[in-house]
């Protein structure tokens, strides 16, 4: 299933910081991957679900989750 993101979803990432425009979901026995467009290069990249958090956003009191995992 390929479900496209509106609105997107500003995510950091391994290689920095873009936007999630879409969601890939093979089933159950797959991760879940994302497409997002790096905000400074333009690139688009696939991530894990496992490498990516969402971003900081207070007008909903997200705050920013240290990663133990790096």
């Amino acid at each position: 299933m390929i479900l496209q993101l509106k609105p997107v979803i500003e995510v950091d990432t391994p290689k920095g910081r873009g936007h999630a425009e879409f969601l890939l979901d093979y089933g159950p026995e797959a991760d879940l991957l994302w497409v997002v467009v790096m905000r400074d290069t333009g690139e688009i990249w696939t991530f894990r679900n496992a490498d990516l958090r969402a971003t900081a956003n207070v007008s909903i009191g997200r705050k920013i989750a240290a990663r133990t995992d790096r």
